[in-house]
């Protein structure tokens, strides 16, 4: 027999936590006001993981931003309530946001680099936090607040917490930072943590350990948790229910195995086959998923990894190591310890490991961004470990790259033309009309349409630019594009978009990637090669069947235990 709600007697952990009714929401634009979310509905219980799932643009992380009185400054609710614990928040004062946030509702963003200052030690920040709402906390002398930023950031995992918090966020990998506004999410122990793409930039082991530790939490004390992402595996993993949103509203929702196995919307069923981790999909598209896989293993069988079908290695890395310099007379830092490996022409050899394990080191060691401390690493016959001036020169025309974020990788204030052109312009290549077709040529070739030419980067989407950075890469005909991350940054479709566009470069131009991933998911479904690194070493290699199906490591089996969602399909 229901309840009645009014019922003093009713457990307090059945009355919603926070509820969302009827919300409209709406942007203010240069053509007048555009609405963003049409009539959203949701419940999220005290205790509850809630995933909200969606490509970019569907109006996830605006549903996010409105339970936080976070909407940008040209957004404003027109319709609906929000409620936290009953209490309206629609209408609250800014003053009465604030003494929520925080305290009563954390939040873990996406992009550390934007949301940390640069100039503040990352123990400061987090004290910042601790300090702002003092009646979350106990001792808050200097040194209690000092043991309590070092545990947060142990329980974000990590190590050396008190050194750590001395030091600046440039001094942290991408997946460190992420993990000290987890710490900052954390800090005040809130009712809901909202995470906003928490872990899109982590390797997948990590991305466990963080969201194991999150998970553990909820069940101690009874956090709830609003989890927003891209990634529908990782969804299915962590939440209780998953709700799908598509243009502004909620497309679907149910338990992980519901929408997974038994999604009742087209788009829902998009979603589950563009997944990388969700490898062995069984539904209606079936037939679709074991046709392309099919295909894949065909490719890779011509594509043999026996050197002698291709002549000579296009990359040839021989016991390339790099060491850094300790501030303060620490000693050197081994970043890449002699690392030896072929890329065979046409090929994608992909680099996985966790943060800190050297991949990113080692691919700007190859494109000479960074000058190995021994070893060396041959682009055909140059040594680009050794070359100088107009040597590297030379060889930088050979190899290109595509970098994780090209919203900081190309110039806002260049036309799409333009920074696609320059490339062609630096090493003299053409005369204006002649480069003006070659940009043309480039926006066909990754199936940008021709009219973006005259754009900005900020006037486009994520993918768009994505597409646009491949272009640049391309300008210049190069034998060898290093991928840097380059879709860990995507929502599902657009990377599903993005990895099919690459695999059609390389079939169409013979091109070779050295591919540079924490996602062992894309790996499978891009490479032909794997090499897998710890602390800057690689501690096992080969082609990615042999990887995935036999690992002959039990780091390698670790991480490949780690990726998100296949459980499902097991």
């Amino acid at each position: 027999m229901q309840q009645d709600a009014n019922d003093p007697g009713r457990d307090a952990r059945q009355e919603p936590l926070v509820a969302v009714s009827d919300l409209t929401v709406a942007f203010t634009t240069d053509s007048g006001e555009a609405q963003v979310l049409h009539g959203v509905d949701l419940v999220i219980n005290p205790g509850e993981r809630v995933a909200i799932v969606g490509e970019s643009g569907s109006g996830k992380s605006t549903v996010a931003a409105a339970i936080m009185g976070l909407l940008a400054t040209n957004g404003r609710v027109t319709g609906g309530s929000i409620t936290l614990r009953g209490r309206e928040l629609t209408t609250a004062t800014e003053r009465e946001l604030r003494s929520i946030r925080g305290e009563q509702i954390g939040l873990v963003p996406q992009d550390p680099m934007s949301n940390l200052n640069p100039t503040m030690k990352v123990g400061a920040q987090i004290a910042d936090t601790i300090l702002a709402h003092p009646g979350s906390h106990g001792d808050l002398s200097a040194s209690g607040v000092r043991t309590r930023v070092a545990e947060l950031m142990s329980l974000a995992g990590i190590p050396d917490a008190a050194r750590r918090a001395k030091q600046y966020p440039h001094e942290f990998s991408g997946g460190m930072r992420q993990r000290v506004l987890i710490a900052i999410g954390l800090a005040c122990n809130p009712h809901l943590l909202i995470a906003d793409e928490p872990t899109s930039a982590l390797d997948v082991t990590v991305q466990r350990q963080i969201l194991d530790h999150l998970q553990s939490l909820i069940h101690a004390e009874g956090i709830a948790l609003l989890f927003i992402t891209h990634d529908l595996g990782l969804a299915a993993d962590r939440a209780d229910r998953v709700i799908v949103m598509s243009q502004g509203r909620i497309v679907e929702q149910g338990t992980p195995e519901e929408i997974l196995k038994t999604p009742q919307e087209d788009y829902t069923r998009r979603l589950v086959a563009a997944a990388p981790s969700l490898v062995a999909v069984r539904d209606a598209d079936a037939a679709k998923v074991a046709g392309e896989a099919a295909a894949r293993a065909e490719a890779r069988e011509q594509l043999s990894l026996d050197t002698g079908a291709f002549g000579t290695p296009i990359l040839r890395v021989r016991e390339l190591t790099k060491d850094y310099k300790i501030r303060g007379g620490g000693g050197t830092l081994r970043a890449v310890d002699q690392i030896s490996f072929d890329v065979a022409a046409g090929t994608t050899t992909a680099v996985v490991g966790e943060s800190g394990s050297g991949k990113t080191t080692l691919s700007r060691m190859v494109l000479g961004l960074e000058t190995p401390t021994s070893g060396t690493v041959h682009l055909g016959e140059e040594d680009i470990a050794t070359a100088r001036g107009a040597r590297l020169r030379a060889a930088r025309r050979r190899m290109q790259p595509v970098f994780q974020d090209p919203f900081g990788s190309l110039d806002p204030s260049y036309s799409i033309e333009r920074l696609i052109d320059e490339p062609l312009r630096i090493f003299g290549v053409g005369d204006r009309a002649s480069r003006r077709a070659r940009v043309a040529e480039l926006l066909d070739q990754v199936s940008l349409p021709r009219q973006v030419a005259q754009r900005r980067p900020g006037q486009l989407s994520g993918g768009q630019r994505q597409r646009v950075a491949i272009a640049r890469a391309l300008a210049i005909n190069p034998q060898l594009v290093v991928c840097d991350e380059a879709v860990s940054a995507l929502d599902v479709l657009v990377q599903d978009q993005i990895l099919d566009l690459l695999a059609e470069l390389q079939s169409e131009l013979g091109l070779t990637y050295l591919f540079i991933t924490h996602d062992l998911a894309v790996v499978r479904q891009i490479a032909h090669q794997v090499l897998v690194m710890k602390q800057g070493a690689v501690v096992e290699s080969g082609p990615v069947d042999t990887i995935f199906e036999t690992p002959a490591t039990e780091y390698t089996a670790q991480l490949l235990d780690s990726i998100p969602g296949a459980a499902f399909f097991a």
